[in-house]
């Protein structure tokens, strides 16, 4: 007895419907084999695919079986019946399950029914000639319906879901490489929290990674908010001593009779209030990294004993005579033009070479112009998030924050967005929204700002060769260019020695 051509149509076309949903596949092919198993009266149906990495045989989807049954569903290529299916490629039908010693019964689902007349009937699910899984059901034998009926559905059936498997493994393959790119552009643009796609970022990057390494010292040099606590930490964190300390002096911000104390520590008694021994930044920071911020706000005093300490690693608490040796590395930041400073006498040259071995120069952020809507797209993620919101900017005012001048650097950058998200009405941020003071500069890229990034240029550079007596070699040093980009630099400006 054969079954009505229109009922397999139907089932057929119900079938390809649901494979070509878009929710999850899981979910489609569970629903492709609850409509087979209305139709087949199978008693239970899998559909069971080949990872693609490791070769194992997984069941994808199945129906009449429990989850801890589908978890049991695994097979190696030319394991028991379905192996030997994806193995030989043919499909084969078993009449009677009990009788058959391949059967192997993994999934532990059908020992109730081991005794009873079962059929499995098991076809491979092929895209051109490469084997991607197999096809199988259960159903009660039945001498009034043939076996060359059913594998013929099942046939039609494995093929559209070889058409369904194909397409969501290219889906997940063009998901895989737009992932791995993203990943690969965020390595390229990012380093911890410091973001930049322009060449000078770029630079930066790469400097910082060479020298994260090594134990030398590291100035950085910079504008204030042109992030160079952010580069301390990325040079710390790519370091050999990113599980060590990581110490944070602001030189700037603690009382000049307290620095001494803050940075060596005191014995009990030393003065009035040293009511206990106290362990200063540089014991604190032993075998790890101290980050010396504001450098240049240091009295004369305290660079000569930070001079010590960077040459003999060692120094005595106040108060005390025990010398005390440690194992640190130096970061130091400055926004000061210490060559300036040197020359008046109030930063001393010894100290200056100390710390000037590695510098890192951070550009102003009017000088990577293209990171800036890089940087307000991920300010806006994390203050969206971070407040709950889902704002954003129109162009015109993508476009005003672009050619603003940005005096406070990322740090003021990143407060203006901030403050936009929080104080946003709507959630798209129009020009109206912006300070005044933002809506009506004109400080742009303009040939008024590129003459006077110049001329401050010109004259860093003059300064910083008298301060080296004209030696081309150790300024090119001090201002993180090498000699080459200096002489350049020269010819450009046409600068000579006096």
């Amino acid at each position: 007895m054969t079954r009505p051509r229109h009922i397999e149509l139907i089932t057929l076309l119900e079938i390809s419907k649901v494979l070509a949903a878009t929710s999850p596949i899981g979910r489609r092919l569970y629903s492709a084999m609850r409509i087979l198993g209305d139709y087949l009266d199978m008693h239970r149906g899998t559909v069971t695919l080949r990872d693609l990495t490791t070769g194992e045989l997984r069941i994808a989807a199945a129906y009449g079986l429990t989850r801890q049954e589908i978890k049991r569903g695994k097979y190696r290529i030319g394991e028991g019946i379905v192996g030997k299916v994806v193995k030989s490629g043919s499909p084969t039908v078993i009449p009677l399950v009990k009788d058959e010693p391949l059967f192997l019964n993994k999934t532990k689902s059908r020992n109730d029914i081991l005794k009873g007349d079962i059929s499995f009937l098991c076809v491979p699910i092929k895209d051109k000639n490469e084997v991607l899984g197999v096809l199988s059901v259960d159903r009660l034998f039945e001498a009034k319906v043939t076996f060359e009926e059913d594998l013929r559905v099942m046939k039609m059936v494995a093929q559209l879901i070889a058409q369904t498997v194909r397409l969501e493994n290219l889906i997940s393959a063009e998901r895989q490489e737009k992932e791995s790119l993203r990943m690969e552009l965020k390595a390229k643009y990012r380093l911890g929290n410091l973001i930049g796609s322009s060449k000078a970022m770029q630079e930066v990057f790469r400097t910082v990674l060479k020298v994260a390494k090594s134990r030398a010292t590291v100035l950085l040099r910079g504008e204030s908010g042109t992030g160079k606590e952010l580069i301390a930490k990325a040079i710390y964190s790519h370091s050999e001593r990113a599980d060590k300390p990581f110490i944070k002096v602001n030189c700037a911000a603690i009382p000049e009779n307290l620095l001494e104390s803050e940075f060596f520590g005191h014995e009990k008694g030393a003065f009035t209030g040293a009511i206990t021994t106290k362990k200063g930044k540089f014991e604190h920071a032993d075998g790890g990294t101290i980050f010396l911020d504001e450098v240049a706000e240091l009295a004369p005093q305290l660079q000569s004993k930070l001079l010590r300490v960077l040459q003999e690693r060692e120094f005595e608490r106040v108060g005390g005579n025990k010398t005390i040796s440690v194992d640190v590395r130096l970061i130091a930041a400055t926004n000061r033009d210490l060559e300036s400073a040197m020359s008046s006498g109030n930063f001393r040259e010894d100290l200056y070479y100390r710390l000037n071995v590695v510098p890192i120069f951070l550009p102003a952020l009017r000088e990577r112009l293209e990171d800036i809507p890089i940087l307000i797209e991920y300010f806006l993620t994390h203050f969206n998030k971070e407040n709950g919101r889902s704002v954003s900017l129109d162009v015109k005012t993508l476009e005003t924050l672009t050619k603003y001048n940005w005096p406070g650097n990322v740090r003021e950058l990143e407060n203006s967005i901030e403050r936009l998200v929080v104080l946003a009405e709507d959630n798209i941020i129009c020009q109206s929204d912006l300070p005044m003071h933002m809506r009506n500069s004109q400080t742009t890229v303009s040939s008024g700002l590129k003459g006077s990034v110049e001329t401050l240029e010109k004259e860093r550079i003059v300064k910083t060769l008298e301060a080296n007596g004209w030696i081309y070699a150790r300024a090119a040093r001090s201002l993180g260019l090498t000699e080459r980009q200096l002489v350049y630099r020269v010819k450009k400006y046409g600068i000579a020695k006096k």
